[in-house]
């Protein structure tokens, strides 16, 4: 098949494969309506002239903040043919973020979704003196609409979008991705059209998916990895269906059916919940055979099963997983789990449900993704798999991950130091911490940063430890403490829907009490306790969780605690419980 040299391409090759086959779909009136390869590049090419019209310049920077919707790839591609760089941003950052991005990156037009975000662009304008233009998506009485500078370029020939079309390199710098950061300002990862089109190569060999197929996309596409996942997707010929909302969700399941998917481990994570939810309300036989399904499923192995294991599996997916597939649509082929460790246990229970999972790691600087459990060159339950075709990786003296290939980064925009310290003899020093598993699968440790020594001079892998606490049915988020302490600690954040449900059981009366007083109460802490102690036993001594804080909320994007990949920013969270800790610690 032939190749793209830049993103934009991947539209034409399709044009000239399939020029009516849809490439997009989206919701309408409540009805799924479709746009061809033909459509979608006619509305690529109208919006490039407009932006032509509009002054950008080759090189300009142009911010896109929007959730996932047909016109965010429009606009992708459309900044991308005329030379300018694309600013990817996402749509629940904080004011200060936005400033500081607009103003790091000379942002001098942007385009936003929605008014929630027209307005809050607008608070931010006086702050960002190079900041000219504001367009929305939706059409209202008070907004610059995207369409009015689209319009604008019917001025423009076919002939100017031409020379700049065909004067951009693969080398061309393409977009510029703010790595959300768990500390400090976020740095401007700067990817050419070679970047990311050579992570699209190496990711596509892996993929379970043929022309025709359907991909559902829900995960913000401003990410580095939901981005490459749909150049794949284009790449191979599939259709992309656009989820109304998170909360539609199983909703669009049914309707589209999915072959493909991107997902954090928190999406499947609440599938499960439900599931589980569901069985809870069963009786008699119905209860008994779910739970020996359950219990089957979380047994569950890629090789070296018995033939008894087996004639069971046959019969737990007939009579229960077979309800777990149609969650999805029942023609789903894979389900791609990145951005933080999904749960073996969850592994095992969606691969026994027929429901195969291709847990893979990565990062924005290497375009992002790096490696993969792969349908055509092998998996292991609780790795990451292996490296991607055309992308080597090794590991340091210490065991951080280094990876070397086409899909890493140009640099850090405007930070030299940064770059100079992430990259060296042209390796990506990732920062994570792995180990080599039947010597070829990639295993994550821990962040290298985030390792930390206890005064007794022992060191802590904190995430080791969180992805066993987290399996717990009674802990929603976990956080290791312990630096420079006597001894690891941790904070819970408790499943409080789930408690509840035990307790209504186990000790009738804590049912009545408010929320606070519920998880204060001495039963409470005695039940989570016992929870650490059982997955303590995972551990040596030194690692051991001696003491907890039982935390009554959430982490969450909008409360501060975690960034937009739903990693934990460990120094604020630090400094909002900085309370619960010292009590913790407390001779």
């Amino acid at each position: 098949m032939p190749t793209a040299t830049r993103l934009f391409d991947l539209a034409y090759l399709q044009y000239d494969i399939a020029p009516d086959f849809p490439m997009f779909s989206f919701k309408k009136d409540n009805k799924w309506v479709k746009l061809s390869n033909t459509e979608f590049i006619e509305q690529v090419n109208q919006t490039s002239k407009g932006l032509i019209a509009l002054g950008v310049q080759p090189g300009e920077k142009v911010a896109l903040i929007s959730e996932n919707r047909v016109e965010w790839n429009i606009l992708d591609f459309a900044i991308q043919q005329i030379g300018a760089v694309i600013v990817a941003i996402y749509p629940n950052i904080s004011t200060l973020d936005y400033t500081y991005i607009f103003n790091h990156a000379e942002i001098k037009t942007c385009i936003v979704s929605s008014k929630e975000l027209y307005t809050k662009i607008l608070t931010i304008k006086d702050d960002c003196p190079q900041l000219n233009a504001i367009y929305s998506f939706e059409k209202e009485d008070d907004l610059n609409h995207w369409k009015d500078f689209v319009a604008s370029g019917e001025i423009i020939t076919d002939e100017t979008l031409n020379q700049l079309r065909d004067h951009i390199k693969p080398d061309a710098l393409a977009s510029i991705i703010y790595t959300s950061g768990t500390t400090g300002n976020p740095k401007g990862v700067m990817l050419s059209h070679k970047n990311l089109l050579a992570d699209t190569y190496s990711s596509e060999y892996s993929f379970p998916v043929q022309r025709g197929d359907r991909a559902l996309s829900f995960l913000p596409v401003c990410h580095a990895y939901e981005r490459v996942f749909q150049y794949v997707y284009m790449y191979k010929g599939l259709t992309i269906f656009f989820a109304q909302s998170m909360d539609t969700i199983g909703e669009d399941f049914k309707s589209v059916k999915p072959h493909i998917f991107s997902a954090v481990p928190r999406v499947l994570e609440k599938v499960y919940e439900k599931i589980m939810a569901t069985g809870e309300q069963l009786t008699g036989i119905k209860r008994k055979l779910f739970f020996w399904s359950i219990n089957l499923g979380e047994k569950y192995k890629l090789e070296g099963r018995s033939w008894w294991y087996d004639l069971q599996l046959k019969i737990a997916r007939k009579l229960v997983f077979s309800k777990w597939r149609k969650v999805f649509g029942d023609d789903i082929k894979g389900i791609a789990s990145g951005s933080a460790a999904l749960q073996q246990r969850l592994i095992r229970l969606y691969m026994a449900a027929g429901i195969p999972i291709y847990e893979g790691y990565g990062l924005t600087e290497a375009g992002p993704c790096i490696a993969v459990n792969c349908y055509r060159r092998g998996m292991k339950i609780g790795t990451v798999g292996l490296p991607l075709i055309h992308i080597e990786i090794k590991l340091a003296p210490d065991g951080e991950i280094l990876t070397k290939g086409e899909n890493n980064m140009i640099s850090y925009y405007k930070n030299p130091e940064a770059t100079a310290e992430a990259i060296k003899d042209g390796w990506l020093y990732t920062g994570d911490i792995g180990e080599w598993v039947d010597g070829k699968f990639l295993k994550i440790i821990d962040r290298k940063k985030e390792m930390f020594k206890t005064s007794g001079g022992k060191y802590i892998v904190p995430q080791q430890i969180e992805s066993k606490l987290v399996e717990s049915p009674f802990i929603e988020q976990a956080m290791v403490l312990g630096e420079g302490r006597k001894f690891p600690a941790a904070l819970i954040f408790s499943n409080y829907k789930n408690l509840l449900e035990w307790s209504k059981t186990a000790f009738p009366t804590l049912a009545d009490l408010s929320r606070r007083d519920f998880l204060d109460s001495p039963e409470l802490k005695q039940k989570i306790e016992s929870e650490l102690n059982r997955i303590n036993k995972n551990f040596g001594n030194w690692e051991q969780i001696k003491k907890f804080a039982i935390i009554p909320n959430e982490m969450t994007i909008e409360t501060g605690e975690l960034t937009p990949t739903l990693k934990m920013k460990r120094k604020v969270i630090l400094q909002k419980y900085e309370r619960e800790i010292e009590q913790i610690y407390q001779i």
